[in-house]
């Protein structure tokens, strides 16, 4: 298939083609040859046998791939594709089957393991694979443990975006409202950092379509940002709730066999063994947690039930339907295919069409279902099919916001992030009358946190009446955190000071008694699941509820306050934020030299660079991307990603966009071919 390739001057790939077919064979190809590692790393992790060249850490995951059944269900769900969508997926897998064929990637010598063949299913389970976890369901083993220990209405402390979950900003502001008298969209998704990124800048062209945008390498297509030039889209995590966990009773049977309690009694299970791992299957979904007893004992496990293995649907046939999209209208419709990650989304268009929406798959349920685990063999929490239609908002104010907050996915979840990253955005672009391209950058860039309300409440109570006096040294730090703007830049040695105070706050009430019970989860439970189970960073991320509310008795908080204070103060260290809050990708081979630099922001900071305080500061999510869609003109949109365009150590497009992502700036999105430096291929 015949195609070509362009390069501006970051590396990023324009293809351009006579055809849908040869654009997606090119686009496999493409990706194939920068990021060839990245995606033999991730086909494994679909496969389960990372571990066998990663390493005993990787073996936790490659059980639960193993278990939950991801390469069969996008084995699955690749069957069930229309004929249109699978033969444009299989020019994709072809593609990346020729640029293996020319990769250099040396990570492959490194790890003793050469590139091995894709099925035509693999791009499904890669996205399967990156996004299995991303709606958080183990936060019900959590809430179920919470519920059992503490009580029902001690879920409400936790509710916050968790240690697993990954969001994302994302804002539109209308034709009224913009410098240019069309549209701007603009955002960040917010998920782990790693080396090479999660998203691929690229562009898509061919006599049916241009399209530019962010993939995810290993899936064709354009799905969660994209600029078609006529229309534009981008995407939030919604926090929806649509996996769901069932507690099973399981046995074996006399002839091996496995059978379940389900609502209607005994039933048989599928059964078999893959490389020494028990694969078990009843009628509400994968045991992931658990299994049948020995020797016709029973047993007790725990059963995954999500939508992608129900319906044998990811949503593929969206993709292509957003590549041709033209209008709000037909982004609307792709957008009825989608399945998961079950999204919130923004679109704009040249003809004044806006859209405000959720998409994705949800199934009709119970609410116990979404809260925590549920007894398999009760039919009150069986599926009822989707909830549909799903909710959607006008666009009536000249702008909208996104920002993983309780707000039009308020009825689809549980858990959402705190408001404080959406009001501040709101804030934020109602302090200008009109926004161009540029502005966009104080509203990416903004540190002020405004989480730290309660904890530096605490601290302002510490005034000598409540408590023995502080210390010299306590005081004087004391009367600087109330001085302190609650900015987390880089170069603030206030800001980290608050940090340090903040660490030992979590670290002392995660000790206090009235958490007691919480602790000690995490051996019970499999590895993939632990940092959802892990106390110090459940209070960390829910330190404003538990500051705030009287499950923890005042005198307590107080207490742990000063006492935090004091610590700090004793170990003055004049080191700034940066030198504690540095960047932490993750690497599926770690470099151990690798120096990486510090950062602005903070959890609740709009620049939301996540550590976690009590445990650490580095930040391993962050920004995976930045843009700004100008629907005026395309050749006016920005896009940054934290690393660079190449996965290839050495190659100079691996880390060159890193100074500018630090510094909140954006490389510009060229749209003229004349522009760009032609690249030969085989």
């Amino acid at each position: 298939m015949r195609f070509e390739v362009f390069r501006d001057a970051w590396g990023v790939p324009h293809l351009r083609a006579g055809d849908a077919l040869s654009l997606a064979y090119g686009q496999g190809y493409v990706t194939a040859v920068d990021r060839a590692w990245q995606i033999e790393v991730e086909r494994h992790r679909v496969l389960g046998t990372s571990a066998a060249f990663l390493g005993a850490e990787a073996a936790g995951w490659d059980r639960f791939a193993r278990r939950a059944r991801l390469a069969d269900t996008a084995r699955r769900c690749h069957a069930a594709l229309d004929e249109d969508t699978r033969t444009w997926l299989d020019a994709y897998t072809e593609g990346i089957g020729a640029g293996l064929q020319a990769a250099t990637a040396p990570e492959f010598a490194r790890a003793g393991i050469e590139p091995g063949a894709w099925e035509p299913w693999t791009a499904l389970g890669i996205w399967l694979s990156t996004h299995v976890l991303f709606a958080g369901f183990p936060a019900k083993l959590w809430r179920d443990e919470v519920v059992r220990r503490l009580g029902r209405e001690a879920v409400e402390l936790f509710a916050t975006d968790g240690p697993g979950t990954c969001g994302s900003n994302g804002w539109l502001v209308d034709r009224t409202r913009s410098a240019s008298g069309a549209p701007l969209i603009a955002g960040d998704p917010h998920r782990f950092i790693e080396d090479p990124g999660v998203y691929q800048q690229i562009r898509l062209a061919c006599p049916e379509f241009d399209v530019a945008g962010l993939a995810v390498p290993g899936v064709p297509g354009i799905g969660h940002f994209g600029h078609a030039g006529e229309v534009a889209w981008a995407i939030t995590n919604a926090m929806a709730d649509y996996q769901d966990l069932y507690r099973e009773r399981l046995r074996r049977t006399p002839d091996g066999g496995v059978e379940a309690f389900g609502p209607d009694g005994w039933e048989r299970a599928h059964a078999h063994e893959e490389a020494g791992v028990e694969v078990v299957e009843t009628g509400r979904g994968v045991v992931v947690i658990g299994g049948p007893g020995e020797s016709g004992a029973e047993g007790e496990g725990i059963s995954l039930r999500q939508p992608a293995r129900v319906h044998e649907d990811l949503g593929f046939a969206a993709l292509p339907a957003l590549l041709r999209a033209r209008t709000v209208a037909d982004v609307d419709r792709a957008f009825d295919r989608w399945a998961e990650p079950v999204n919130v989304v923004l679109a704009a268009d040249t003809a004044g069409g806006l859209l405000h929406r959720v998409a994705g798959t949800v199934p009709d349920r119970d609410p116990e279902n979404r809260l925590r685990v549920v007894p398999a063999w009760e039919e009150r929490y069986a599926w009822r099919g989707r909830t549909e239609p799903l909710p959607r908002a006008a666009v009536d104010t000249g702008v909208a916001v996104m920002a993983n907050e309780r707000s039009l996915a308020a009825p689809l979840g549980v858990e959402f992030a705190p408001p404080h990253r959406a009001r501040r955005i709101t804030e934020l672009l109602a302090g200008r009358p009109v926004w161009d391209a540029d502005g966009m950058r104080s509203v990416h860039t903004d540190t002020l946190l405004p989480s730290a309300g309660p904890l530096l409440t605490l601290v302002e109570a510490l005034d000598g009446e409540t408590l023995d006096g502080l210390s010299p040294e306590a005081a004087a730090l004391r009367g600087e955190l109330l001085g302190w703007d609650r900015r987390m830049d880089a170069d603030s040695a206030l800001a980290a000071a608050y940090a340090r105070v903040r660490a030992a706050v979590v670290r002392r009430v995660a000790a206090h008694g009235t958490l007691a019970p919480l602790t000690g989860l995490m051996p019970a439970y499999p590895d993939v699941f632990r940092p959802w189970l892990a106390l110090v960073p459940r209070v960390a991320y829910g330190l404003e509820n538990l500051l705030s509310l009287d499950t923890i008795p005042y005198e307590d908080r107080l207490a742990a306050v000063r006492e935090a204070v004091e610590e700090v103060a004793a170990e003055p260290s004049g080191v700034t934020w940066g030198e504690l809050h540095r960047l932490a990708p993750w690497q599926a081979l770690p470099d151990p030299d690798a120096a990486w630099p510090g950062l602005d922001g903070d959890h609740d900071c709009v620049l939301s660079t996540s550590g976690v305080p009590g445990l650490t500061e580095f930040s391993a999510r962050g920004p995976a991307a930045r843009y700004v869609w100008d629907l005026a003109d395309r050749a006016n949109s920005r896009w940054i990603v934290p690393l660079g365009a190449s996965g290839v150590p050495g190659d100079p497009h691996h880390r060159d966009q890193l100074p500018l992502w630090l510094r909140g700036e954006l490389a510009p999105l060229v749209t003229d071919f004349a522009l760009l430096t032609e690249e030969q291929h085989p």
